[in-house]
Parts: structure tokens; sequence; C-alpha cells
């Protein structure tokens, strides 16, 4: 069962709260894509129950039911975490997130290490500043249209979500079969995200190309990596990138896959995780 709740923080903001409640297993902090909100990956309930995992996450400010952080970059992600797991009394956890929730699992890990004990980021960003990476390259032209806006600030933003419209060609048939399937779960997740317009996800585009606050470098924590090769989202050159700056970091390239059909290693990607958190 999830307890949903919502926890007012010190500068007066409010975060909206998921959480499965103790259990034998280790916790772990979903971080959610763009957009979506933070109800927990439903897919993975079923494994993560059978495993022993508490599961925890929160809207990110300026979804569902969470205050927007105005200027918030990826970075404070770790403070809302933190926030979170000391009003549950969680003293270390790991972290899973997923598309965009891939660079604010990374600053969890980054920034809090004394707490942090494993991270899964699957199908994640790199920085926008990734030296070495050319980081619009292989992503489809709507993809790379709409981070490009979020490139020249704010305001070309949000004239672009303005006029911006869905694009099938950014899935993979992978991704499709995927969507169609078990993944299904996402429209519960994306729908309620945009209801009132798209303010949280600007948001979290501009914090992807800004200076994100923290270093994946730092991370000391095991890292696993997932991609789809076939990824036309977020390039798998990101999560190459990724795995050659994280200390230790495993990457896992899945033949075929894209953006959303990569979950398909969540189930092994949690056991990785309860494996190191025990």
């Amino acid at each position: 069962m999830v307890v949903e709740t919502d926890l007012k923080l010190g500068d007066g903001r409010v975060l909206h709260v998921y959480d499965t409640g103790a259990g034998p297993g280790a916790a772990v902090f979903w971080q959610h894509g763009t957009p979506n909100i933070g109800a927990l990956p439903e897919p993975l309930l079923a494994d993560s129950a059978r495993l022993g995992v508490r599961w925890v996450s929160y809207d990110r400010p300026g979804y569902g039911g969470s205050t927007p952080r105005p200027g918030r970059d990826v970075a404070s992600a770790a403070d809302d975490v933190r926030a979170v797991a000391d009003a549950l009394g969680i003293d270390r956890f790991a972290v899973m997130g997923h598309s965009g929730g891939g660079p604010h699992a990374l600053a969890c890990g980054a920034l809090l290490p004394e707490r942090v004990l494993a991270v899964v980021a699957a199908a994640s960003l790199a920085p926008f500043d990734a030296e070495g990476l050319d980081w619009f390259a292989g992503m489809t032209a709507s993809g790379a249209a709409g981070l490009r806006a979020a490139a020249e600030g704010r305001a070309a933003k949000e004239a672009y979500e303005a006029t911006a419209a869905y694009d099938p060609e950014m899935f993979t048939p992978a991704d499709h079969a995927a969507l169609a399937g078990e993944w299904s779960w996402f429209d519960e997740v994306v729908g309620p995200a945009v209801e009132g317009g798209p303010g949280g996800l600007i948001d979290d585009d501009l914090a992807y190309v800004g200076p994100w606050g923290c270093d994946p470098a730092r991370v000391t924590a095991p890292v696993l990596l997932l991609h789809g090769d076939e990824d036309r989202i977020v390039p798998s050159a990101h999560g190459r990138w990724l795995a050659g700056r994280c200390p230790g970091a495993e990457l896992r390239l899945g033949p075929g896959d894209g953006h959303v059909s990569v979950l398909g290693a969540g189930p092994e990607a949690l056991e990785w995780l309860v494996d190191r958190a025990a």
C-alpha cells in the first residue's frame, strides 16, 4: 500500500510524498522523469515486494502536489531527498531514477555520500557541459529542439512549449511495445504532471541545460547505468560518458532497447540495488 502525504519544508514549500512504508529490505528513493509526477513505478512493485524494498518518492517541485522551486538546479534534489528521508526517519537509502530522474539520482549520490548506498540511473542525461560529448547527437529533432530552446533561456523555452506537440517518432518500436504493455503506467504519471501547465517540465529542462551544481565524478557509491542502445530521446552516448565519469560505474547497454523499453531491466536493477544496500 502506498501512503501519500504532504511534507512542509522549512522554506515554506510543500513536497507531495509517496511511501510504501517500512519493510525488511532497503529503502529506495525513486526519481521520476520529465514530465511525470512522483507516483511509484507500478510495474516494479511486485518485484520490490519480493525483495522487501521500501519505495519512497515525491513530486519534483512544480509537479503534482509539490510547490515550485524557482531557479532549482539538478543538485536541489539532494536537499529535498534529505528532507524527506529525515521526516520519515530513514538514515541510509538507495536511489533509482529514469530519464530526467537519472541526473537527480546521481546528484543525490554526489551530494549525500554518507547516506546513499547505491544509485541506478536509467536512460540518464549527462551534464550539458560534458567534455568530449556531442550532447544533442542522435536525439530526435523534436527532443533536441525543446532542449535547445531551454538553453536559450526561460522565455524561449516557454514560447516553445506553447506550441509543442507530441512526437511519436521519439520512441522506438520497442518503446511503443513497452508503452502498450506493462509500461502503459506512464499514462498515469504524464497526464497529471502537465494538467496544470508545463511549469515543472520547463524547470526540469532549464536545470538539465544549466550548471547541475554537482559532478557525477563525486559519486562514491556503486552506480549502475542502464541505457538502450537505440534510445532516441537520450542517446546512449550519454550513458557511455557517465560510465567513464562515475568512479566504478557499471554500464549495461540494452541491445535494441529505447528510452522506455530499457526499463525491462528494472527487476534486475532492483536486485543489484538490494545486494549493495544490504
